[in-house]
C-alpha cells in the first residue's frame, strides 16, 4: 500500500477527553469546534496555510481578549480529518494513505489550502499522492470506498470518476502489472525460490489469474458506486460474459436468492435473511431492480438458471412489474437452456390458486415462441434412440417442448389447476416441435388421474392435444390399457398399432423378397463353388418368408374382424369394448395404485397382475413385459 510521510516534528498534540491540546508551551488563542470535539490551537500556523481559516479569524471580533472560537461542523471528514490538517499546519509528522487521502483532499479544498498560502501546501500534496494511488488496483479501490464519506465534495473534485476510470481500465489488464511483483531476470532470483522487487524479498510463486479475478474486490462497494463502475467497465468493451459474471457474483453476495430447493413442501415461502445486515425489503427490491437493468442484453450471456432464480426472488419481494417482465423476457429468449427445477416457480401472489405460477410459465413460453424462428415445414425427424442419447442433439424448439411436457406432468396433480390453463400451456407448443408425443401423453394421463370429475367431452377435448401416431411402442401399449382415456382414443391407438405393425411386417417381407432375388443372382454366378451353401441359404430364406406371409395374413384377418365388430356395436358400453380388446389380445384391468397395467397378448398362459406404468421421458411411469 502506498503512503507518503509529511512533516518532521514529533507529536505535539494531546487528547484530554474530547479536547485536543497543543503542547508547544504557548497559550492557545483560537478554538475550533467540530462536532463534539474541540481543538485548542494557535492562529499563526493556521493563517499561514489556510485561506478559509484566515478569513474566519480575521472576521472574528476581539472582545475582552477572549479566545477566537470557530465552528467548522461541515468540514469534510469531520474531526478525524481536521486533526491531520492541524498536524500538517504545525509541521508534525503524518502519513498520507489511500484511506485518508480523499478526505484530506476534500478538506484541503474546503479550507483553501492552495499554493497561495504556502509552497507544497496540502492541495498539491494530496493531488500528487492521488496520482500515485490511481496507479494501483488495491489503492484505487480503497480510495473509492472512502469517497462515500465525502461524496458531494469528492464528486465536485472528480475524484470518484477518476477512481472508477482507473479501476475500469485495470479490469481488462493483467493484474500482475499493477498489483503483484514483476517477474525479474535470473539475477534477481535466488535458488530458494524467492525474488526481489524494489529491494523487497517476495515469493516467486506464480499467481494463476482468470477473467473473474476482480469480482470479489468490487463486490464490497455499495450499489451506487458499483453501478457506475460496471457501466464504465462496459464502456471499455468488456466481454458481456465477464460483465454478467461480475453482476452474478454481486447478486449472490447481497441478495437472498431463493435456491432451487425451497421450503415449498412445508408451504413456507419465507425468503432467507439478506446478506446485507439491516437491509429492508425495499433496499433488496431496489438492488435487484438495478442489477436487472445492468445485465447484458445479449442472448445466452447470463445463464437461464440464474435468471430464473432472480425472477423467483423478484416475485417474492414484489419487484416492479417492469423488472419481472424484463426477467421473463430474458428467460424466454433462452428457455431451451432452462431446467425443470428452475422453472417450477412457487406461486407467491396474493390470491394463490395453484402451487406453482402457471401464468408465469405461460408468459415465458410465449416470449420464446416470439423469438424462435424454426421452420415448421422443415423435414425434422428425431427417432427414439436420438431422444434417449441426449438433449444436446436436439433443436431448441424440441428441447422446450420436452421441458414444457415435463413441467405439465409436474403441475398436473394440482387439483386446483384449471383445464383451460393446462390446455393453453400445452397447445402453445407447436405440433412439429414434438418428435414423440410420449411426454404430453404422460402429462395428460396424470391430469386425468388427478381430475377424475372431468366430463367425457372435456376428456375428449384434452386428448386432442396429443397425436397418437407419434406414440412410441411403450406409450401405445400403455394407452391401449389406460381406462382413464376416452374409449374412442383407445380404439384409435389399438387400430393404429395394428396398422403400424402390418406396415412394418410388409416392409420386412419386401426386403426379404429382394434379398432372396439377390441371393439367387449371386448364387448363379458362383454356383460351381458354393452350390450346397446357396441351397441351405435358400431354404432358410424361404422359411422366413413363409412365416412372414402367415403373420401378415393373420393381421389382415384381425383388422377385418375388428372393423366388423366396431360397425356392429356402434355406441356400446365399456364392457363390450373390454370383450373386443380381449379378443385381440389386450387386457384392461386396474392395479392397486390406480396406474394403468401393460399386458401381453393372450397367447401367454396368464396375464400379469402387477402394475406396469409407462416410463415417458424420465417420468415416474414404467412398463414391464412379463
Amino acid at each position: 500500500m502506498a503512503c507518503m510521510k509529511l512533516g518532521s516534528k514529533s507529536e505535539v498534540f494531546l487528547l484530554d477527553g474530547h479536547t485536543w491540546l497543543c503542547s508547544t508551551g504557548l497559550q492557545s488563542d483560537v478554538i475550533i469546534e467540530i462536532g463534539g470535539t474541540s481543538f485548542h490551537l494557535h492562529k499563526f500556523p493556521l493563517l499561514s496555510r489556510s485561506e478559509a481559516l484566515a478569513n474566519l479569524i480575521g472576521d472574528h471580533p476581539i472582545e475582552n481578549e477572549k479566545k477566537c472560537v470557530l465552528q467548522l461542523h461541515d468540514v469534510p471528514g469531520g474531526a478525524k480529518t481536521f486533526l491531520l490538517i492541524a498536524k500538517f499546519c504545525y509541521g508534525v509528522k503524518m502519513e498520507l494513505t489511500p484511506m485518508n487521502v480523499v478526505s484530506l483532499r476534500c478538506a484541503a479544498e474546503y479550507l483553501g489550502m492552495s499554493e497561495d498560502y504556502g509552497e507544497e501546501n496540502l492541495i498539491a500534496q494530496t493531488e500528487n499522492f492521488l496520482n500515485e494511488v490511481f496507479g494501483g488496483w488495491t489503492d484505487s479501490l480503497k480510495a473509492l470506498e472512502t469517497c462515500e464519506k465525502v461524496l458531494p465534495r469528492a464528486e465536485e473534485l472528480h475524484i470518484v470518476s477518476r477512481c472508477i476510470n482507473s479501476l475500469a481500465m485495470k479490469t481488462s489488464a493483467d493484474p500482475s502489472l499493477f498489483s503483484w511483483p514483476m517477474q525479474g531476470g535470473s539475477d534477481m532470483r535466488n535458488p530458494n525460490g524467492t525474488e526481489f522487487w524494489n529491494e523487497i524479498r517476495t515469493s516467486a510463486k506464480s499467481h494463476p489469474v482468470g477473467e473473474d479475478w476482480w469480482y470479489e474486490d468490487v463486490s464490497l462497494l455499495r450499489l451506487p458506486l458499483y453501478k457506475r463502475l460496471i457501466l464504465a467497465v462496459r464502456s471499455n468493451d468488456m466481454k458481456p460474459e465477464t460483465v454478467a459474471g461480475a453482476l452474478m457474483y454481486y447478486a449472490k453476495r447481497h441478495l437472498p436468492l431463493l435456491g432451487r430447493q425451497s421450503s415449498i413442501e412445508n408451504g413456507n415461502f419465507a425468503a432467507p435473511r439478506s446478506k446485507i445486515s439491516g437491509s429492508s425489503e425495499a433496499d433488496q427490491r431496489n438492488l435487484l431492480e438495478e442489477l436487472v437493468e445492468l445485465l447484458p442484453d445479449q442472448k445466452g450471456v447470463t445463464p437461464s438458471n440464474f435468471l430464473l432464480r432472480l425472477l423467483r426472488t423478484a416475485m417474492k419481494i414484489h419487484a416492479s412489474p417492469s423488472c419481472r417482465w424484463s426477467l421473463e423476457k430474458r428467460v424466454g429468449a433462452e428457455l431451451d437452456q432452462a431446467s425443470l427445477q428452475d422453472l417450477l416457480i412457487p406461486n407467491t401472489g396474493y390470491s394463490v390458486e395453484t402451487l406453482y405460477d402457471i401464468d408465469c410459465a405461460q408468459r415465458i413460453l410465449d416470449y420464446f415462441m416470439l423469438v424462435d424462428h424454426d421452420d415448421p415445414t422443415s423435414n425434422y425427424i428425431v427417432d427414439e434412440e436420438q431422444m434417449m442419447e441426449g438433449s444436446h442433439l436436439l433443436k431448441p424448439i424440441t428441447k422446450v417442448a420436452n421441458l414444457i411436457d415435463s413441467y405439465l406432468a409436474e403441475v398436473a396433480p394440482d387439483v386446483n389447476l384449471k383445464l383451460a390453463k393446462f390446455q393453453s400451456l400445452a397447445s402453445a407448443v407447436p405440433e412439429y416441435a414434438r418428435p414423440l408425443d410420449d411426454g404430453i401423453y404422460r402429462a395428460i394421463d396424470m391430469y386425468l388421474k388427478a381430475h377424475p370429475w372431468l366430463t367425457d367431452s372435456e376428456r375428449e377435448e384434452l386428448c386432442r392435444l396429443m397425436n397418437i401416431q407419434k406414440f412410441s411402442l411403450e406409450a401405445s401399449t400403455h394407452a391401449a390399457q389406460n381406462e382413464r382415456l376416452p374409449v374412442r382414443v383407445i380404439v384409435q391407438v389399438v387400430f393404429f398399432e395394428q396398422l403400424r405393425l402390418r406396415t412394418s411386417v410388409s416392409g420386412l417381407f419386401f426386403v426379404s423378397e429382394n434379398l432372396d432375388i439377390s441371393q439367387n443372382l449371386s448364387g448363379n454366378l458362383a454356383l460351381a463353388r458354393n452350390d450346397l451353401h446357396t441351397q441351405a441359404g435358400d431354404t432358410h430364406a424361404r422359411i422366413v418368408v413363409d412365416d412372414m406371409k402367415k403373420r401378415v395374413s393373420e393381421l389382415e384377418k384381425d383388422c377385418l374382424s375388428m372393423k366388423q365388430e366396431i360397425e356392429k356395436m356402434g355406441k356400446t358400453k365399456v364392457g363390450s369394448w373390454n370383450n373386443l380388446f380381449r379378443k385381440f389380445g389386450f387386457s384392461r384391468s386396474k392395479s392397486k395404485s390406480g396406474d394403468p397395467i401393460a399386458s401381453k397378448p393372450t397367447n401367454t398362459k396368464e396375464s400379469p397382475t402387477s402394475s406396469a406404468p409407462l416410463v415417458v421421458n424420465g417420468g415416474d411411469i414404467t412398463i414391464t413385459n412379463q
